[in-house]
């Protein structure tokens, strides 16, 4: 009779795990970020912190004219929210989770385009591509929760992808 050899764990092993693990906190750490600074937008004092990136932006400056700052803060607190809890569903339907990424993505990139029509996101006296503390470095995370947005896209797309083939 053989004797069971010990799984031998090897740098590929690892790498794999790590992956997974890296995959998971990288979708449900986007799903996190957007349901705490969604809920956040149902505040006052960040109703006024949209007001001051928002109003500014030529992609949303024109919801002012159709609710109140505190509206225009709640509306996108909804949109996060409800984003967060779409990609949150990639166990049981990877379809709706890739929507929601990709949905994620657009408002990402809009956020970023603050970047441009944001006063004060260039430090004065140094100008492009030296960043203000606030606003500026407070805009700069955005690049990366797109880049969880695009990676959450794309494994959820080739998940739906071979759901749908079964």
């Amino acid at each position: 009779m053989e004797t069971a050899r010990p799984v031998e764990v090897t740098d590929d092993t690892r790498g794999l795990r790590l992956d997974t693990y890296g995959a998971t906190v990288l979708r449900y750490g986007l799903v996190v970020v957007l349901l705490w600074i969604g809920g956040l937008k149902f505040t006052a004092y960040e109703a006024e912190g949209v007001h001051m990136h928002a109003s500014n932006s030529p992609l949303l400056s024109w919801a002012y004219d159709l609710l109140s700052v505190r509206g225009v803060s709640m509306l996108l607190g909804f949109v996060e929210m409800s984003l967060a809890l779409l990609i949150a569903a990639r166990p049981i339907r990877p379809d709706l989770s890739a929507l929601g990424s990709m949905g994620a993505i657009v408002m990402f990139l809009i956020t970023l385009s603050f970047l441009l029509s944001t006063p004060g996101v260039w430090q004065p006296g140094y100008g492009f591509p030296a960043l203000s503390p606030m606003p500026g470095q407070f805009l700069a995370k955005d690049l990366v929760l797109l880049g969880a947005a695009i990676w959450t896209a794309g494994e959820a797309l080739r998940a739906a992808r071979l759901h749908a083939s079964r």
